[in-house]
């Protein structure tokens, strides 16, 4: 059972900025939207879709279909309540699981979910098959200093201030424990070599990559010293 689906997790997770209020909650919104190509006409397939908000935007912005896929039955049952649009399939399916048909699809986005994946090269070369020709592959995944952070936690004095940001086994691409709201969660940490050369290694032309830059009102303790997320737009030949 996907972590999403316990019902204390995702009342908590309902909670969250991201959540309530959709596109315009995520920090990193206004950067990784402007990686995106015209959508208009296009075929999309969102990997993780969580609440729905990226196929939402897609079809908002004139795509003609989205597929749209997620671990999680709750996530699924709350896309389809908050963002549903005749042009969405929401499909309650593992991303390792879908069948990526060959040629198909225009723009595949993936926001937050390529670091609970251990092997990054095998989805590389499924979305790199079922892009056509000049599609664009769009994701947004933990930063390499972020899930090699020691508990993904600072290390503070005894009152507290955050003094620094561990970084620990950075080298080692293996299955890390943290807490998220609430709950031990498990995260793959990735090299940045790891996350742009198996793009590249895949076939992909790399175009963009960011870091993701915290909103203009964050907290500079929690999030200026560090960032959280890689943001890459990869296009196929």
């Amino acid at each position: 059972m996907s972590l999403y689906d316990n019902p204390d997790f995702f009342a908590s997770y309902a909670q969250m900025s991201r959540s309530q209020c959709g596109l315009d909650g995520a920090g990193e919104w206004q950067q990784f939207q402007k990686l995106f190509p015209d959508l208009k006409g296009k075929t999309v397939l969102d990997l993780g879709c969580g609440y729905g908000w990226h196929s939402k935007y897609a079809v908002q912005m004139g795509a003609e279909a989205v597929t749209a896929i997620d671990t999680s039955a709750k996530m699924i049952e709350t896309a389809k309540a908050k963002n549903a649009d005749a042009r969405i399939d929401y499909q309650l399916c593992d991303l390792r699981a879908f069948g990526y048909p060959e040629n198909t699809y225009d723009v595949v986005i993936s926001n937050l979910v390529l670091h609970y994946i251990e092997d990054l090269d095998e989805i590389y070369r499924k979305v790199f098959s079922c892009l056509k020709s000049g599609g664009s592959f769009l994701f947004n995944i933990e930063h390499p200093t972020f899930t090699a952070g020691v508990g993904q936690e600072w290390i503070t004095d005894e009152n507290g201030t955050p003094l620094y940001w561990p970084v620990d086994d950075y080298f080692y691409p293996t299955l890390r424990q943290t807490m998220f709201l609430g709950h031990k969660v498990e995260k793959y940490h990735h090299t940045l070599t790891q996350i742009l050369m198996g793009l590249k290694h895949a076939g992909f032309t790399l175009e963009a990559v960011e870091d993701a830059l915290p909103p203009p009102n964050a907290d500079f303790h929690d999030e200026m010293r560090r960032p959280m997320m890689l943001l890459v737009r990869a296009d196929k030949p």
